[in-house]
């Protein structure tokens, strides 16, 4: 019985670290300004809890990125069209882009922080959910007759929606989420015809 309530307990401290970063960061506006002793805080518990469930800063940054991303995926993997797998590979492709666009501008400065996190020393290309979104594309990109090196246009078209780009164009020049919809929508175009 005492190990069942652990678990409980570690699940539950789990979801109140997520919860209490999330909270953090909003009224922050940025991920780079909160600590971890201040999301364990938040959360009520001590920073060794925080540490024991997500390992470091990091850790517990992709875990609130893919409870964030959880809905996507399953929109992806199993939701109705534009995104799920019965759309048309030629209207998916795009469909996803602008999913993942979307959901970097809704999340930039969380996916920016994550990718800094790594301070030069673990490339987002090895990320499990970059590999998942690659490889996804990737096998859609080879259900569309002509389309050459699907690896590499995959690659190519998820870099159009990298945080650092998204960033720079949605923070930095101001440009407006629409005008970036239409623009990455009208790139993708450009690549299947």
């Amino acid at each position: 019985m005492p190990e069942h309530r652990s678990r409980k307990d570690a699940a539950r401290n789990r979801e109140a670290v997520l919860a209490a970063a999330d909270a953090l960061f909003a009224r922050r506006g940025s991920a780079e300004d909160v600590t971890t002793a201040e999301v364990a805080a938040e959360a009520g518990v001590g920073k060794g809890t925080l540490f024991r469930a997500f390992g470091d800063r990091a850790g517990l940054l992709r875990a609130l990125y893919e409870a964030r991303l959880a809905p996507v995926r399953e929109a992806v993997e199993s939701g109705p069209p534009p995104l799920g797998p019965a759309t048309p590979p030629r209207e998916r492709v795009p469909a996803l882009l602008d999913a993942v666009l979307c959901f970097k501008l809704d999340n930039r400065r969380l996916v920016v922080a994550l990718e800094e996190s790594a301070n030069g020393s673990a490339s987002p290309y090895q990320a499990s959910h970059y590999e998942w979104l690659h490889r996804l594309l990737r096998d859609v990109l080879e259900q569309i007759p002509g389309t050459p090196g699907s690896d590499f246009t995959a690659h190519a078209l998820l870099a159009a929606t990298r945080a650092d780009l998204v960033e720079h164009l949605a923070g930095r020049e101001g440009v407006p989420r629409e005008t970036l919809r239409a623009q990455l929508a009208d790139f993708t175009a450009g690549l299947l015809d």
